[in-house]
């Protein structure tokens, strides 16, 4: 008796630790999983070579890393800061806490309208993918959920994450429009990438002039005539370093066509030649007024004929052979409009 006593214990025994051993196991499983479902970071985001947003509506950027920079779509330059902004939410991004068991149901059918889907790439190879959704009540967080890549599924549980030490939310950085995400820059030259630059004034030809760039201390200019100038190479140096880094407020033609057409349909005030010498080819910037406007004529309690602030230039694009016309700043680009006085001596 006392035998088979000692035999039911010792079964119990087993029974016991292998129950203990199997939900220790499941729990640290468990654990693992959680730690997993929401680690949305990347923290090496300069090994990140390619982002694919998608959206539901069916818009799909795609963002990849070249020698000559970001691009959008495999066509266009991409914004630097809309790049630096979203490499960096990518690797600050963390899980502010879960979402609630009574809300869950209901955010993964919100997300499942309205999520913006992300996609990271490190070399060619998807290292991350996770779901961007609607934000918080309190617009202090966003919902997200992210994808097991090695089971090929989504994780069960979706969490309201933000950047640390950043008040707002995140679902605007993760945004699908390809106007939005294209770089704006219009000019962007230094001496040693042309031969000359030629600034002919429409309205007054006289005034006009050109710049051939000898060396990076010597310089020709001539007035609207060709008449050669005696001038001072400061200012022609001043002027050329005027045609770095210009960039417009936005962008027209996709979006504005019918403004677009009527404004190639006008005459240009002024028009601006640039020389480049690799690969020789000529840019032409021709420049336009925007007529005023009620509204503006009373911001500033004048009758203007054109808007004071801002007009329209027509280029050609960098990355394709359309031409871009975009709405300017005088602020940026009134520099560029001056008379061949402005280099004498």
């Amino acid at each position: 008796m006392k035998k088979n006593q000692g035999i039911l214990i010792i079964a119990i025994l087993i029974v016991l630790s292998l129950i203990a051993l199997y939900v220790k196991n499941k729990k640290g499983r468990t654990s693992t999983l959680d730690e997993e479902a929401k680690n949305f970071k990347v923290e090496d985001t300069a090994s990140i070579n390619k982002i694919i947003l998608s959206d539901k509506k069916g818009n799909t950027i795609t963002l990849e890393r070249t020698k000559e920079g970001w691009t959008v779509n495999k066509i266009y330059k991409a914004r630097p800061d809309a790049i630096q902004t979203l490499l960096y939410t990518i690797r600050m991004v963390d899980v502010k806490y879960p979402v609630p068991k009574s809300m869950k149901a209901g955010v993964l059918r919100t997300m499942a309208g309205f999520a913006t889907q992300v996609k990271i790439y490190s070399k060619d190879k998807l290292i991350k993918q996770y779901y961007v959704g609607h934000n918080t009540q309190d617009y202090e967080g966003t919902f997200m959920l992210l994808t097991n890549l090695d089971e090929d599924k989504n994780y069960d549980d979706p969490f309201i994450c933000y950047i640390p030490g950043f008040t707002g939310f995140l679902s605007v950085r993760y945004f699908t429009n390809l106007e939005e995400w294209r770089s704006k820059l219009v000019i962007n030259v230094t001496p040693p990438e042309i031969n000359y630059v030629e600034y002919k004034n429409l309205e007054k030809p006289d005034s006009s002039f050109k710049i051939e760039i000898i060396s990076p201390n010597e310089f020709a200019v001539y007035d609207g005539k060709g008449q050669k100038l005696n001038v001072n190479p400061i200012k022609v140096k001043q002027y050329l370093a005027y045609l770095q880094n210009l960039n417009a407020n936005a962008l027209l033609t996709h979006t504005e066509k019918h403004l677009v057409d009527s404004i190639a349909h006008i005459r240009p005030f002024a028009i601006l030649n640039l020389a480049y010498k690799q690969p020789p080819h000529i840019k032409t910037y021709s420049f336009y007024y925007k007529p005023s406007t009620p509204e503006i004529n009373s911001k500033y309690g004048k009758e203007y004929k054109y808007d004071p602030d801002h007009l329209y230039v027509r280029y050609p694009a960098w990355e394709t052979k359309e031409t871009e016309t975009a709405l300017i700043q005088y602020y940026v680009f009134g520099k560029l409009f001056q008379n061949y006085s402005y280099f004498l001596k």
